[in-house]
């Protein structure tokens, strides 16, 4: 993979305001930024650059706090599931709204994912579990089909009207 020289603080700091301007730009034009009222074809382009950036903001937190700043992959991992928990209770107490739940712990899950991957990829020496990135890509995989073949199976997911 080729670096550029970039700074993970830089990258980080750039994610983070080109997802907050696209945030803001969507709530702007179309007063909303729920999932569920993604019915036009402008807020599905908000609602792609929203993933977008979010990849991206992802990936450079979850490596700055884990490399530059030097805490460990797991350890990262550990504090941003922590976050998600602190939102997952603050929207089952009714303190958070559900839209900014969701989208606060959605953001997370990109850098948890990141600082879980390199903790099992990245060797040993560097943090890492040394396990490389095909057996747990494959992992991954089969559990994601697993969850998607039970939900659309048994219907969990499904909300009634």
């Amino acid at each position: 993979m080729p670096y550029f020289g970039v700074s993970l603080i830089v990258t980080t700091i750039v994610f983070s305001v080109l997802l907050a301007a696209t945030f803001v730009l969507w709530y702007r034009s179309e007063r909303t930024l729920s999932i569920h009222s993604i019915t036009t074809r402008r807020r599905e382009w908000f609602y792609w650059a929203a993933i977008l950036f979010t990849f991206a903001l992802g990936t450079a937190a979850g490596d700055l706090l884990a490399e530059r700043l030097s805490l460990g992959y797991l350890p990262s991992a550990g504090i941003f599931a922590a976050v998600i928990a602190v939102i997952a209770i603050g929207y089952r107490s009714g303190v958070l709204g559900g839209v900014f739940a969701f989208w606060a712990a959605y953001v997370l899950t990109r850098p948890l994912g990141a600082s879980l991957g390199d903790w099992l990829s990245q060797a040993r020496a560097d943090g890492g579990l040394g396990l490389g990135t095909v057996g747990p890509s494959v992992a991954f995989l089969v559990i994601v089909i697993g969850l998607v073949t039970y939900l659309t199976t048994s219907r969990r997911d499904v909300i009634e009207p």
